[in-house]
């Protein structure tokens, strides 16, 4: 019984190191890809291209409005993502619109009665 009690806390923190799930534990990178990826200089790795249009998004009511704006070369497909508060009414997702270099777009949705949450998906588009 006592030496019970005194592992308890071993035995505990095993048990919830096991219960990570495996995605969640970093993982070196290892393969070819690596080399290709390093800056020339220091040997470290390169600064990634930046990528990703900024959106912002607003809800008014039963409709929500999101303006990205793109200031990256790459073209950014976006969408509006709104679900909606009530169990009946039907969560929508907007067409997808690409912001090009420089460009702002508007997307809009709506719902029947209140809005749970919005979010915008980005998608890189071949250049």
């Amino acid at each position: 019984m006592r030496l019970s009690r005194r592992f308890a806390p071993v035995f505990a923190a095993v048990a919830l190191v096991m219960a990570v799930p495996y995605d969640a534990i970093p993982h070196a990178r290892v393969g070819h890809d690596d080399a290709q990826n390093l800056s020339a200089d220091d040997g470290r790795p390169a600064d990634p291209e930046p990528f990703g249009a900024e959106c912002r998004t607003t809800i008014d009511g039963s409709h929500a409005v999101a303006y990205c704006h793109n200031p990256y070369v790459d073209t950014d497909r976006v969408r509006l993502h709104v679900e909606c508060d009530r169990w009946w009414d039907i969560d929508t997702d907007s067409a997808p619109a690409d912001a090009g270099a420089a460009a702002t777009v508007k997307l809009t949705g709506r719902c029947w009665k209140e809005i749970r949450s919005v979010w915008v998906s980005h998608q890189k588009q071949p250049g």
